[in-house]
């Protein structure tokens, strides 16, 4: 299936002869759960021949997608049926049909079910343990097997099996089913965050609504935008004309500046102004995935991968000079993306100085570096007008703008926030939330007072702004 278990040498093709049972059964006892695999497959158990592919835990989804496509597509003969009894929790498949075969420890049994996420508000039910009998490409009779991840138990991953008298019918049936998963990847076009569970550090991958952000609320200096814009939408807009020119569509772009000013604000907005685009977010712990996103982001593209606050993983300078092993694991998972791939990676960073020697020395992985610099006088005043909105503002804003100096946007947020709670606060049966003079000053006040300076840093404010006087 074009890579889903492959790439991390998951995925595994083999064929296994389940063993002759018949000698270690006594009194020749009937099983139901054997007679209703045997009934379908018109073979003993001893000539049933199984393939096997295993998927992460967050394909689920997908193998329950490719499986019922399938089963649309070339019918069902039989409708599913479970396994009952003994240490499901420990067994493959196989083993339980054998085991039920030998020693009577497994029976027929109703369907598991459980519920897997297909978007951020989106769930539908996967089948957790269960067979069904269709049949395949060729028409030969063939039982899918499904079988989800049980971190209780020590099983990370998911399971498809498809068991046949012939190894080539159940192979065919094996592989279309994987091609359907692609055709009805429910993970692309997707917002998709990795993150770490509690069982053993096994990954999660969670689905994120997609931001919605207009131009009106991005503010940066002129040109800045539209430089960014360029490099990401102009890139996929005029993709195919791109590569038909002979011109590579992967891209990087980092962008640095002091915290608080907008950059992943500016990401944000990105994701919105690319609706068909998968976009796989990584931060904090969850980088030490960045090959499995930057695989994702090639089966799933057009797709974007964003990396935020990329300097925290070039801090650990024990083991290579200019960055820590995981920066340099970033650096080849862009590598690695092919570059007529319509990937963008996408990188913010608080501190470029702790990137600039690792990006130099591997030159291509980003192309574009733009600044998100502290907003200037003119962005100051824009910044106020935008988180003015809602509100009725009746005071003067340029003496406001002007002490404001060396603030970031984040201050200037929550600096309205401030005045707009003082507002109701003192005219608390004013219908509208009015923000005058005196509580624009005030607020202000209170953010630059002394005791605030913690505070102050935490939302970005420069060494400029600090130093003014209270």
């Amino acid at each position: 299936m074009g890579g889903m278990g492959e790439e991390h040498e998951l995925a595994r093709d083999f064929q296994r002869l389940v063993k002759a049972a018949a000698d270690s059964v006594a009194g020749g006892q009937s099983n139901e759960l054997i007679d209703r695999v045997t009934g379908h497959l018109g073979v003993p158990l001893a000539q049933a021949l199984v393939v096997t592919r295993v998927f992460e835990d967050w394909e689920h989804a997908n193998i329950q997608a490719g499986v019922d496509a399938y089963l649309a597509e070339h019918g069902t003969v039989t409708d599913w049926f479970g396994i009952a009894g003994g240490q499901r929790g420990h067994e493959d498949l196989v083993g339980m049909l054998v085991a039920g075969r030998n020693h009577g420890l497994y029976e027929l049994g109703a369907v598991d079910y459980r519920t897997a996420a297909v978007g951020p508000e989106a769930a539908a039910d996967v089948v957790q343990l269960g067979l069904v009998g269709t049949v395949a490409p060729d028409g030969a009779r063939v039982l899918i097997g499904v079988r989800g991840a049980n971190p209780q138990y020590g099983q990370m991953q998911c399971r498809l099996e498809v068991l046949s008298g012939s190894r080539a019918a159940a192979t065919a049936a094996r592989d279309r089913i994987e091609q359907l998963m692609v055709e009805h990847d429910v993970l692309r076009g997707q917002v998709l965050a990795f993150g770490v569970s509690e069982h053993r550090g096994n990954e999660l991958l969670t689905f994120l609504p997609r931001p919605a952000l207009d131009e009106g609320e991005v503010v940066l200096p002129e040109g800045v935008l539209d430089a960014v814009e360029r490099h990401t939408i102009g890139i996929a807009e005029q993709g195919a004309r791109l590569l038909a020119a002979g011109q590579h569509l992967k891209r990087g772009l980092l962008l640095h500046g002091p915290p608080g000013t907008g950059k992943t604000h500016t990401v944000r907005y990105l994701m919105g102004r690319l609706p068909g685009s998968t976009v796989v977010v990584l931060t904090g712990t969850a980088m030490r995935f960045v090959a499995k996103a930057a695989t994702l982001a090639r089966r799933l593209q057009p797709s974007v991968v964003v990396v935020e606050d990329v300097d925290l993983i070039a801090e650990d300078r024990s083991h290579h000079s200019g960055g820590g092993p995981l920066l340099f694991s970033l650096l080849d998972a862009m590598d690695g993306v092919g570059g007529d791939a319509d990937v963008t990676f996408l990188l913010t960073t608080n501190r470029a100085s702790q990137l600039e020697k690792a990006l130099a020395d591997r030159p291509g992985r980003v192309d574009l570096a733009v600044e998100i610099p502290l907003p200037d006088a003119a962005g100051r005043a824009a910044l106020l007008q935008l988180y003015s909105r809602g509100l009725n503002v009746t005071a003067d804003l340029a003496p406001i703008v002007e002490a404001t100096a060396g603030v970031t946007a984040s201050f200037v947020k929550e600096l309205l926030r401030r005045a707009a709670l003082r507002a109701i606060t003192v005219r608390p049966d004013d219908p509208q939330v009015t923000v005058v003079d005196a509580d624009l000053t005030e607020a202000l006040a209170e953010m630059k007072d002394a005791r605030g300076a913690l505070t102050r840093s935490l939302l970005g404010s420069s060494d400029q702004e600090r130093r003014e006087p209270g």
